[in-house]
């Protein structure tokens, strides 16, 4: 593995455009096949959406506790989210014992009928905040969009000629996460974290941050590299997902916050995944199997049991 002292920067102009991405694909296959993280501009997201979906977050966290646990995180992964519930006890890259300094607003795909059939399928919990909903709603639109680009690209860079894997994301696994970070303190315990190590589960993570910073990746050393915020930019990582569809040729990286700038931070992560009957599976063309077949929401079950004190509850807890 190829040890990076800093985040690449993609150029997604010829994508968003249609023009040919040839150069394009490369970058993309050296980025994440070394780094896993990457600064992608030009990627066609309104800046407007933005702005109002860091506007609905800032609202949205300033609510009394008593409205917001009002949607508390339910079965179906969907509402608030208080500090101090959620741990990532899976995690390998740390000894992890203390909950994430975070709160979060948790939106998924808005089912208009729940299918028992099918893990997660629910509809959202929404609070009464004035264009809350439909910030959260136009910004997944957008981003949905460019996640499907942002696939099929990442199919080019391995060079799958059999794509037929994209209908996996016709009706895709999203999740919309508004966080927020209080500060903590340069004092605090070296095992407290705003976000403790970890990798993300899924394909394709799509971040919005704001101008605090805190954000860190871990390089194959064991170093940390900062990744700061760029005017404009998203920052976009592989999970680990699409790193066993790669046959590991895209990186799944480590990554935490720590956010000790004595400012609050908001950040918004958009994940963009397949649909949770999906068989995750080494793709033909990447070589022979590293891995095993497994299924996504069996996988997806036993992550969140394991992190959520939401998932964790027994039926006659509820």
């Amino acid at each position: 593995m190829t040890e990076f002292t800093d985040i690449p920067v993609l150029d997604l102009a010829p994508l968003i455009a249609g023009e040919d991405t040839t150069e394009l694909a490369r970058a993309f296959a050296k980025a994440y096949g070394e780094t896993g993280f990457g600064y992608i501009t030009n990627h066609g997201v309104d800046p407007a959406l933005r702005e109002a979906i860091f506007n609905a977050s800032e609202r949205f966290h300033a609510l009394p506790a008593e409205t917001k646990n009002a949607i508390a995180l339910n079965r179906q992964h969907r509402g608030y989210i208080a500090i101090n519930t959620s741990t990532d006890v899976n995690s390998d890259l740390a000894e992890v014992t203390k909950p994430n300094q975070s709160a979060s607003f948790m939106m998924m795909r808005e089912d208009t009928e729940t299918d028992p059939e099918v893990y997660l399928s629910g509809s959202n919990q929404w609070p009464e905040l004035e264009g809350f909903r439909e910030a959260c709603e136009a910004y997944v639109t957008a981003m949905s969009t460019l996640g499907r680009q942002l696939m099929r690209l990442a199919f080019d860079a391995l060079d799958i000629k059999d794509k037929s894997i994209l209908s996996a994301f016709d009706t895709p696994t999203i999740w919309l996460r508004l966080l927020h970070y209080p500060p903590q303190s340069p004092q605090a315990p070296e095992d407290l974290y705003g976000s403790a190590p970890h990798k993300d589960f899924g394909c394709l993570t799509l971040l919005a941050q704001d101008d605090v910073g805190g954000l860190q990746v871990q390089t194959p050393a064991g170093n940390w590299v900062d990744a700061p915020p760029m005017e404009g930019a998203l920052v976009v990582n592989v999970g680990d997902m699409l790193h066993r569809m790669s046959n590991g040729c895209l990186r799944s990286t480590p990554h935490r916050v720590i956010n000790t700038t004595g400012r609050e931070r908001y950040s918004v992560p958009f994940f963009f995944d397949p649909h949770v009957s999906t068989d995750i599976a080494p793709l033909p063309g990447t070589g022979a199997p590293k891995f095993k077949p497994l299924n996504f929401g069996e996988f997806l079950r036993s992550e969140l049991e394991a992190g959520y004190e939401a998932h964790s509850l027994t039926k006659d807890d509820q």
